[in-house]
């Protein structure tokens, strides 16, 4: 055999199964001489465009996606209705005042009694009103206090106000949180107002930190340095620009900060710092009643469920604004 004739049929098997690519870049491409990624490329692409302007496709998927949206707010809205109409209307709720009987007897009307003989309904229905009311206020004071110490830190030019107004939330935030609750509740006395500043301050050092790291972006662009160039006053840069540009961020860190406070506020009365053993609370109630469990349940999983949808219902409620504020 020839070895140039072998040579020559085995560069015209190669050129064959090897499809040439176009001699100039803007000639046409046939679809032997097309690579195979770019026709999967192109097949891709075609599909994806026709599936965007198809009107059923797009029908479909603009469905599927309201149906999505009207499930979540139906979930939302289940979650925080009912925790909520009973924490803020169930002590206007009058109710027939009964005897006491045992305690957990089993033979009571539903839900049954606590461990004084009382009716758990009436519990369930007073006690939500103390850890609503206490949470929110907190959180309030927190961000009454923690926004504005975040703001000056940040748009101050001197660095010993800074040192000086940070520091001591640093050693705040080296102690875990009910540790520093508990510590400070031995040397309070054990009052409401008292249980909210507590956890106004447990909450404090995150918030000032939070503000503070927000603000410092904001402060260092170019529009605040115009501002400053200009001779605008410090109060008009950092309350005009800064702290406006800060409300998504305190918007939300609000909701964390008022779910961690519902938490805070809940094992602070679990754990006897808050509302005595005899007072009408949801956590109070959890506490005091998990004895007899096995007897009355209801006593404990009434008042625990209806913390546990309460603080769901609200960081599903915070996360879905936060969704819709993002594209913007």
């Amino acid at each position: 055999m020839n070895p140039e004739s072998s040579s020559h049929r085995t560069s015209s098997d190669d050129e064959c199964r090897t499809p040439r690519a176009p001699s100039k870049p803007g000639a046409l491409e046939s679809r032997h001489t097309r690579p195979r990624d770019r026709r999967r490329t192109t097949r891709a692409d075609r599909a994806d465009r026709s599936s965007r302007t198809d009107p059923d496709t797009r029908t479909g998927r603009s469905t599927r996606t309201r149906t999505r949206l009207r499930a979540e707010h139906f979930a939302i809205l289940a979650l925080l209705a009912l925790p909520l109409g009973i924490a803020l209307a169930g002590p206007f709720i009058p109710l027939a005042e009964g005897d006491r009987t045992q305690p957990f007897d089993p033979a009571a009307p539903w839900p049954g009694t606590d461990y004084l003989g009382s009716s758990v309904l009436d519990g369930i229905l007073d006690g939500g009103w103390g850890i609503v009311v206490t949470a929110a206020a907190a959180t309030g004071l927190a961000f009454l206090v923690g926004l504005p110490i975040g703001l000056v830190a940040a748009a101050t030019r001197h660095r010993w106000l800074d040192e000086i107004l940070m520091r001591p939330f640093d050693l705040l935030l080296a102690l875990p949180s009910l540790l520093l609750m508990l510590l400070l509740a031995a040397i309070a006395p054990p009052t409401a107002w008292m249980l909210v500043l507590i956890v106004a301050l447990v909450n404090l050092p995150d918030i000032a930190r939070i503000v503070r790291a927000a603000a410092l972006e904001t402060a260092r662009r170019p529009a605040v340095e115009a501002l400053w160039l200009q001779g605008e006053s410090w109060w008009r840069t950092a309350i005009g620009y800064i702290a406006r540009s800060l409300l998504p961020t305190v918007a939300a860190d609000a909701g964390v900060r008022l779910v961690g406070a519902f938490y805070l506020v809940a094992a602070a009365s679990f754990l006897g710092v808050g509302a005595g053993p005899e007072a009408s609370d949801w956590a109070v109630m959890v506490d005091v009643n998990r004895g007899g469990i096995f007897l009355s349940p209801w006593g404990v999983v009434l008042p625990a469920a209806l913390l546990v949808a309460l603080s769901v219902g609200l960081n599903l409620l915070f996360d879905r604004l936060l969704t819709r504020k993002a594209p913007a």
